[in-house]
């Protein structure tokens, strides 16, 4: 093999080759992650084998080429014919049996035969639908579980009549325990790296499990042959079938080993493939609206039919979707023939093996674009999807050995997704949770759990009659009615009222507990308070609807995505009849094209589908800081006049000192809790970034919670704790003693922890805002407590004419009654005023590439004196960040920034060019980072340069060695721009300025399509805009001659938005 190129693979071990490479529980991470190092092809060397992996359309499209290439059953797949031996998934080409029982199973999968199964098929799906009806709507459903009932009982029941009852037992059939287990102990067995003695436990339970499938798939077998049935299944068919070629039957055997196959197979990948759809769905609102659409237009509101399932294309495109970005079976292998060229450079060797590594190739931006990690169902209907090239889309395998079971996996699949968008809406039961994987012969959604309300106000027996057709929808709806549901819900003798939020950060669902707390001193019981997704499709009438709602760049929040999608799709001008509502909106000026558009689009569209506004939508702006304040004076100002009004509720505010408070008792045992929105992760460096003298930036590296992944310029939340010596200072205005322990008790709503004794600064620390600036309201408390007049006409000004010194000097609750002694404020009244601890976001500073289970975050520590003058404002969770050291533990979550926030997929080809100040670089880091890797595996990527703005050269000039390494490297070209020593970045100040002095190579990567992100203050922001659009103004003057007015070049700016440039701009 001449002119050949080697494949590159990564530096290996003696004797144990790429073994290290691997994570054991999740191997395809790592193939995933060397694939992104090493581009389009790399090999491993593994005990008594090598590896090529290839992931880009054009190789796995010369590998399909079954006249070079074929399947022999190796790895995890060897492994499983212990079990099954030469069944239909495990079998080479060449053993007989494999060939008599393709032919004869061929027609038993043929259209009629599958049609034949709906019946059987619904039925199964009837049982999971009324054990999630049963279910309510506030239980957790445990996904994959379900799923994978559903797959089994299916299968069983269609294939060999058999029955797992998986929906009537609480324990799983010890056919099922033992499959599970056969499964990932065949998936562990090539990579043993001892003597096999080390392995004698695990051995004898893995022949123990075998013995149990075989022993049960045996008994079924020859129960049917001792009682032969009419039934037209797969084991009649393999009894009773003939060869055609050939004119043998299976053996016993055989038909035993494609029994324990079906079931290993078909369930396994059905699913996964449910499994990744819902998830999938529930976090594209657009896609699953249209879903849910098609089946209302299509099937209605009667029972399913076989029919119908031909019918429904968008699913169609769903799941084939689904299957191009989460194939159940994320990878297949081949073995060569003969010695050859793969690209007609790449040498892979006779009978090496050969792996199409599908979740990588799927997504091949020469195939699907740019955007090829987005979920587009529209990319997989019917037309576009059959003009996609040959061998673009594997996830049913290749050639003659393709999985022979699609057409019952389609039709399942097709008719368990139109049951479920035709009985529920879903909601996540997390909606900041974020995809992990459990692989064992497949791989499905680790830990993703939903909730389910069943559709139409129906109760669940009247939904089981309307699955089975016994009953019409308008039978079903004239036994409700609105007077039943309220009672149902508002007990406690006020008037029910609804609350639901829509919140990333938790500023809304504070807003949202805020109100709930308040609602009975005006008369309301709360009935509910939830996200806005529980609303979708479902918004009560007969009693009031409180929104609160944010917008971020325009879009909805995550748990409100799906509500927002519902009301923009109302045609009905009468459809909310009878619903009253108000709203509230939460916006941040930075985003000034979309500022609160989400919050007014709601109130809009509410009203034109019918309902009633009950008062007037109140809004603020966070950028500004007062937005307690903002929405206290809604409350008091407009909701509570306009509900009194409406409703002829009484309130009661003669005490609200009191009655804002809660019952506060102080004992001594200890005790702890967590919370659960976050996950614990490790701390294993912090160092100082800047010099002495110098504000305060630190670099910060943590372990992540198992299973939690991330991509360059991704977020990591953060649950801080109030520093130390603020808790302090609240400890010592209530004159309580460090190990003082306080027991909480509500009437009414709280966010606090109840009922349970816990200690006095883990309150303080853990669960309030105690730098939170304080509020009107929270002033006119203080006002009624206070003892000493001259206070008391003091704080009277500050709550009104005075207040804004209040909001601009940041000056908190705790501040004030340190100022003003005379305040008598009990404990429980003050913990009332305070909002929750919200996670604060930071920009991951790292790439998966350098660690997939480590992150770095690069931050400023805000630590100076208060404008309020009692003490220093210390940022809450930078300084949390800074106190921490190695060995720390703190309680993280990632969560995905804007898809147009990371790197392009099409690296080779595409420039890149990166902006930021101070640090505004750390995403940028995890950028670069990435490219640096790519080089070093011996990728050839397009330019890079990087634009970073900071104070002086060794004072600020953030990790400045590793950037100097990189640029030598080829991964980055560097520009600085030095506020205080602009000579030594030849003249330029600011990064807007280091642009235009490098205006010919930026105008140069812009037009070769180069991507520019942004990160940094609204001023740099500001600055970069204003950047780019004078370089464009320039360049287009220079070609053409022709002026280009300001107004123009800000419409071609605001109109290349998250395609061209993305922006992370924070205050």
């Amino acid at each position: 093999m001449s002119n050949t190129t080697p494949i590159p693979e990564p530096p290996g071990l003696p004797f144990l080759g790429h073994v290290a490479e691997l994570d054991r529980e999740l191997p395809l991470r790592s193939f995933v992650g060397l694939a992104d190092k090493y581009g389009e092809i790399y090999r491993l060397r593994l005990p008594g084998r090598s590896v090529v992996f290839t992931s880009s359309h054009r190789l796995i499209d010369e590998v399909c080429d079954e006249k070079r290439f074929k399947k022999i059953p190796k790895g995890a797949l060897y492994e499983i014919r212990n079990g099954v031996h030469d069944g239909l998934f495990t079998a080479k080409v060449e053993e007989p049996n494999w060939g008599i029982a393709h032919r004869v199973l061929m027609p038993a999968f043929g259209p009629m035969s599958i049609r034949g199964m709906f019946d059987e098929m619904h039925e199964i799906a009837t049982q999971l639908t009324m054990k999630w009806a049963r279910y309510g709507p506030s239980h957790p459903i445990e996904v994959t579980d379900d799923f994978t009932r559903l797959a089994l009982d299916t299968l069983a029941l269609c294939s060999m009549g058999y029955r797992f009852n998986s929906y009537y037992t609480s324990e799983m059939h010890p056919f099922l325990a033992a499959m599970g287990d056969f499964l990932t102990e065949s998936g562990n067995r090539p990579n043993r790296t001892m003597p096999s003695w080390f392995y004698r436990n695990e051995d004898t339970k893995y022949w123990k499990d075998i013995e149990t499938l075989r022993r049960t798939s045996d008994e079924v077998l020859q129960e049917r042959k001792k009682n032969p049935s009419e039934r037209k299944d797969l084991l009649s068919a393999m009894l009773k079938g003939v060869d055609p070629k050939t004119g043998e039957h299976m053996t016993d055997e055989s038909i035993t080993d494609n029994l324990i196959t079906f079931l290993i197979a078909g369930h396994e990948t059905t699913s996964g493939l449910l499994s990744f759809a819902f998830y999938e769905l529930l976090r594209h609102p657009e896609a699953y609206r249209k879903a849910q659409e098609e089946v209302d237009t299509v099937i209605g509101k009667g029972p399913i039919t076989v029919e119908h399932m031909s019918k429904l294309p968008y699913i169609a495109g769903i799941m084939r979707e689904t299957l191009r970005l989460d194939a159940p079976i994320p990878q297949i292998g081949v073995t060569s023939k003969e010695d050859t060229l793969l690209a007609g450079k790449y040498p892979v060797y006779k009978d090496e093996l050969v792996s199409l590594l599908l979740k990588k190739a799927h997504l091949d931006p020469a195939v699907y674009g740019d955007d090829a990690q987005e979920f587009k169902p529209e990319r997989m209907l019917d037309e576009p999807f059959n003009k996609l090239p040959k061998n673009a889309w594997k996830p049913f395998g290749n050639g003659l050995r393709a999985c022979i079971g699609r057409p019952f996996a389609w039709q399942e699949a097709t008719l368990a997704i139109a049951m479920l968008l035709q009985s529920f809406n879903f909601v996540a039961d997390d909606p900041s949770y974020s995809l992990a994987l459990k692989q064992t012969l497949t791989i499905k959604p680790k830990g993703f759990r939903m909730r389910a309300t069943i559709r139409d106000g129906l109760t669940p027996s009247q939904l089981e009659h309307r699955l089975a057709g016994k009953e019409s929808l308008a039978d079903s709806i004239s036994s409700l009615s609105v007077k039943d549901s309220v009672k149902s819900t508002g007990e406690g003798g006020g008037k029910p009222i609804t609350i639901l939020y829509g919140s990333n950060s938790g500023t809304c669902e504070s807003f949202a507990q805020r109100v709930a707390s308040d609602a009975s001193r005006y008369g309301f019981t709360v009935s509910k308070i939830d996200i806005l997704d529980t609303a979708n499709g479902n918004l009560p009438k007969g009693q009031p609807v409180i929104i609160v709602t944010a917008s971020y760049e325009g879009q909805p929040p995550d748990n409100a995505a799906h509500f927002v999608s519902w009301v923009e799709s109302i045609k009905d001008k009468k459809a909310l009849e009878g619903v009253h509502y108000t709203v509230f909106g939460v916006g941040h000026h930075d985003w000034a094209q979309t500022f609160h558009r989400i919050p007014k689009l709601v109130d809009r569209k509410l009203e034109e589908a019918g309902a009633t506004r009950v008062a007037d939508m109140g809004l603020t702006d966070v950028g500004n800081g007062d937005a307690f304040t903002d929405f206290e004076t809604w409350e008091d100002e407009v909701l509570w006049p306009a509900f009194k009004k409406q409703y002829g509720t009484s309130d009661d505010t003669s005490d609200l000192s009191q009655a804002v408070g809660l019952k506060v008792s102080i004992t001594s045992p200890r005790t702890s809790t967590l919370r659960q929105d976050v996950h614990e992760g490790l701390v294993v460096e912090s160092r100082t970034l800047t010099a002495e003298g110098e504000p305060t930036k630190k670099h910060i590296e943590i372990v992540l919670p198992s299973d939690e992944t991330y991509r360059a310029g991704d977020y990591l939340a953060v649950l801080p704790i109030n520093p130390k010596q603020t808790v302090e200072r609240a400890m010592r205005r209530f004159h309580l003693p460090w190990d003082a322990h306080i027991t909480i008790g509500s009437d009414g709503m709280t966010s606090l922890p109840t009922n349970t004794s816990l200690p006095a600064h883990s309150i303080f620390g853990a669960y309030v805002e105690l730098s939170q600036p304080a509020t009107k309201r929270n002033i006119g408390v203080l006002v009624e407590a206070a003892k000493d007049e001259s206070e008391k006409e003091t704080l009277k000004k500050l709550a009104s004419d005075s207040y804004e010194d209040i909001s601009t000097k940041r000056t908190s609750v705790l501040d004030l009654l340190e100022k003003y002694e005379s305040v008598d404020l009990p404990l429980g009244a003050f913990l009332a005023m305070l909002p929750p601890m919200r996670v604060r976001q930071y920009s991951i500073s790292s790439s998966p590439l350098w660690n997939p289970s480590h992150v770095t975050l690069t931050f400023s520590v805000l630590d100076s004196p208060s404008k309020s003058g009692q003490g220093r404002y210390v940022g809450v969770a930078s300084s949390y960040l800074a106190s921490l050291a190695a060995g720390d533990k703190l309680h993280i979550s990632v969560r995905p920034s804007h898809a147009a926030f990371h790197l392009p997929q099409d690296v080779e080809n595409t420039p890149v060019i990166c902006v930021g100040a101070g640090t505004g670089l750390a995403p940028f880091r995890g950028f670069i980072q990435e490219r640096s890797a790519m080089v070093a595996a011996g990728r050839k990527l397009a330019p890079a340069m990087l634009f970073i703005g900071c104070r002086a050269p060794g004072k600020d000039d953030l990790y400045a060695d590793e950037l100097e390494a990189w640029e030598k490297s080829g991964a980055v070209t560097v520009r600085r721009a030095y506020s205080r020593a602009p000579g030594e970045s030849g003249g330029s100040k600011y990064v807007q300025d280091a642009l235009k002095a490098s205006g010919e190579e930026v105008t140069k990567l812009w037009k070769d399509g180069a991507k520019l992100f942004i990160c940094g203050s609204r001023a740099v922001g500001e600055g970069v805009r204003d950047a780019i659009m004078e370089l464009m103004q320039s360049d287009v003057k220079g070609r053409l001659g022709k002026e280009v007015d300001g107004e123009d070049a800000a419409k071609w700016w605001e109109g290349l938005r998250n395609t061209r440039y993305a922006t992370d701009v924070f205050d």
